[in-house]
């Protein structure tokens, strides 16, 4: 498993997801994926792009997937972590933000994610990173912001009034602030340098967040939870575990854990 063969499957997925854009929530839900949120036909033929692309590696493996829970290919092997559509609302309501989201894992842990590959269903930029390798944009390394001003906080709100309390300190300090509704692209793009700061005080599922983990750590980016406490042993699964926040630098980061927990 490389990242050639992911980059086919963003290939595949670009060619036929594309056109499922609708009028606004003309999509009808075909029932409850196994991590319980509602499957539209945008996530069920994304995953099952996914799915026939890995098995035409031949390789034995597990996959974890928003849809369908667990599946082994030729007995199990290395786990594969995937969201189909991340940022699925988005997608129905013709909101244009969203994308897929894949991790390839060594072991049990976010800790053990090797290989992860991000690709915006939108506009077609692929991010990816390899353990020790850096992190690349369209085959381009990318670093996280170097400086520690807070120019842009992106969040997740899974319950508005709870969680935008929660961390008004910090949206108050930053510059801009924006909700955008797909976790992994929020942090691909601050891998990037475009946003420095992401924070979702709910609890997330390790598939929402286990390939932007990689991309962000390896462009030089901080990861914890919104207390300061390592994400790396959060278990690969997709039952909601762990609160995320994500900053540029270690000054950033720093700078958010003190407005948070004030």
């Amino acid at each position: 498993m490389d990242i050639t063969t992911l980059r086919n499957i963003g290939k595949q997925l670009l060619k036929e997801i594309p056109s499922l854009r609708q009028k606004p929530f003309s999509q009808t839900a075909l029932g409850v994926g196994k991590a319980g949120d509602k499957t539209f036909p945008v996530d069920k033929q994304a995953e099952e792009i996914i799915i026939s692309g890995l098995e035409a590696t031949g390789e034995p493996l597990t996959i974890i997937s928003e849809e369908l829970g667990y599946m082994e290919i030729k007995g199990g092997g290395k786990k594969i972590v995937i969201d189909p559509i991340d940022g699925s609302k988005n997608a129905i309501a013709g909101i244009p933000f969203y994308c897929t989201s894949i991790a390839i894992v060594n072991g049990d842990t976010i800790g053990d994610i090797e290989l992860s590959y991000i690709v915006n269903l939108v506009n077609g930029d692929e991010f990816w990173a390899e353990k020790g390798q850096g992190a690349f944009l369209n085959s381009e390394k990318i670093e996280t912001q170097k400086n520690d001003e807070i120019y842009l906080v992106a969040y997740e709100a899974q319950s508005p009034g709870r969680d935008t309390q929660m961390i008004m300190q910090l949206l108050s300090r930053s510059m801009k602030s924006r909700c955008l509704g797909a976790t992994a692209l929020d942090l691909a793009y601050l891998a990037y340098g475009s946003i420095s700061i992401f924070v979702n005080p709910s609890l997330s599922r390790s598939f929402d967040f286990s390939g932007g983990w990689l991309i962000v750590k390896e462009a030089g980016g901080t990861f914890t939870d919104i207390r300061g406490n390592p994400v790396e042993s959060t278990e690969i699964s997709i039952k909601r575990s762990v609160s995320l926040l994500a900053s540029g630098n270690e000054e950033l980061h720093i700078k958010a854990l003190k407005l948070l927990n004030r």
